[in-house]
């Protein structure tokens, strides 16, 4: 479980949800190790992850959803080891690509419990995911649909695939995390999909097993997925007229997480409320959770390259960047900073916290409180587990920070920091002239 930390530290005093990332002595832990001490031994930007977090976030889903088929995602954050970690939980994956698929591969997962998302899955990639046997596509048009089957009929193999639906529901979360409004690219209207489930007999290497629908990222009430599966109902009893053995109703992911102060709903809340619906129904049940699995498990330590003020702003400019975290520029997404030593009586200043690459979206945070910090010292950036990495980049040819796997008193280092060396390995240069 999430563990409630609270610490009478002046600006601090607030109750944080944290899980293992906690202050003592007024020094920031990650589970039973310093996080100081893993900055100063892999130098920062540095990603580090509880994998204590992980696993317990993972068990009360699973608690929450019995008999429930969870598939990881992987976009949220896709470390070989965290995957490996969760697949030793018995954990299944949802993929998005070809290379999220390689890398479940890679760990020795277990295909079977894979599904396969995305709206643009190519030739190619459809052929490689048949090939290793998933259990089903998401898939989200006609035409998609067409090439699975012109796909499975060259392989002599059956596709099992799920039908994405739009129920045209807003998840009332960022507009570029929401997925099942009209406005959208995803999966297919309410009306469209009655057609295709009507006429998918013409393709003879296709079963439909599975309505799916994704409503978005970051929600916070049960009542955007309530309306949403409502919209689905008719459209099961249409497919089993048609004859379809359906055999799984796959609400997607998007149960959210505390960013900032209890704003999110325990998995048993959602639960209680799916999954009568889903036992009238006669269905199994598949959930593809990624940030309420790993979001509050990883934060991101910046060190203070220094500080400066123009005019009336004041700046705290950071190693780590938009190219480390780029969530707060591309949707302006709130993220708890703090220094990781705390220190008592020391005046509170509001601050710019930035990054070093040359764009004015740079930035972590604006005008926020925080204990006034020196040149060299320390910043921790929480909830930093899922989009984080994933979504890291090489922009300004800055390398990508290494990540550190915490579990219990014991650390080791899951993805090195790259070099410069790296930033062009890919690249060719002709003779100079």
């Amino acid at each position: 479980m999430s563990i409630g930390v609270f610490f009478p530290l002046g600006l601090y005093s607030v109750f944080l949800i944290m899980d293992y990332f906690r202050y003592r002595n007024k020094e920031l832990y990650c589970e039973q190790i310093q996080v100081k001490t893993l900055a100063k031994l892999y130098q920062t930007p540095l990603y580090i992850y509880s994998a204590r977090s992980i696993r317990e976030h993972y068990h009360r889903l699973k608690n929450a959803f019995p008999q429930t088929l969870i598939c990881y995602s992987v976009k949220a954050n896709s470390n070989l080891s965290i995957c490996r970690l969760l697949s030793d939980l018995k954990c299944g994956f949802d993929v998005v690509s070809a290379g999220e698929l390689y890398r479940v591969l890679k760990i020795g997962a277990d295909t079977s419990k894979t599904v396969f998302a995305g709206v643009g899955k190519t030739r190619e990639e459809i052929v490689y995911a048949l090939k290793n046997e998933i259990l089903l596509f998401n898939t989200e048009s006609i035409d998609e649909i067409e090439t699975i089957n012109q796909c499975a009929k060259a392989l002599k193999k059956i596709a099992c695939i799920g039908l994405r639906i739009n129920p045209d529901v807003s998840a009332h979360t960022h507009r570029y995390i929401t997925t099942a409004t009209d406005e959208t690219k995803f999966g297919v209207s309410i009306n469209e999909a009655k057609i295709i489930i009507k006429n998918i007999h013409h393709f003879p290497a296709i079963r439909l097993v599975a309505l799916q629908m994704h409503i978005g990222s970051q929600i916070t009430s049960v009542l955007p997925y309530l309306k949403a599966i409502r919209k689905i109902v008719p459209l099961i009893w249409i497919a089993r007229k048609e004859g379809h053995f359906l055999r799984y109703l796959d609400i997607g992911g998007g149960f959210g997480i505390y960013y900032k102060a209890r704003e999110a709903k325990p998995a048993s809340k959602f639960a209680e409320k799916v999954l009568p619906i889903i036992k009238k129904l006669g269905l199994s049940l598949i959930i593809e959770p990624g940030r309420f699995i790993v979001g509050n498990a990883g934060i991101i330590v910046t060190k203070i390259i220094r500080t400066k003020q123009i005019a009336s702003r004041y700046f705290i400019i950071c190693d780590a960047g938009m190219n480390t975290l780029i969530r707060p520029a591309l949707y302006d997404a709130y993220h708890k900073i703090a220094p990781i030593s705390i220190r008592q009586r020391v005046k509170k200043i509001r601050a710019d916290i930035v990054g070093p690459i040359c764009e004015s979206a740079d930035f972590f945070a604006i005008n926020r409180l925080i204990q006034d910090v020196n040149k060299n010292e320390y910043l921790s950036l929480f909830s930093a587990g899922a989009y984080g990495y994933s979504m890291t980049s090489n922009y300004n040819s800055r390398t990508k920070p290494a990540e550190v796997l915490v579990d219990g008193r014991t650390h080791r280092l899951i993805s090195r920091a790259e070099t410069y060396k790296d930033l062009i390995r890919l690249e060719e240069h002709g003779p100079s002239t």
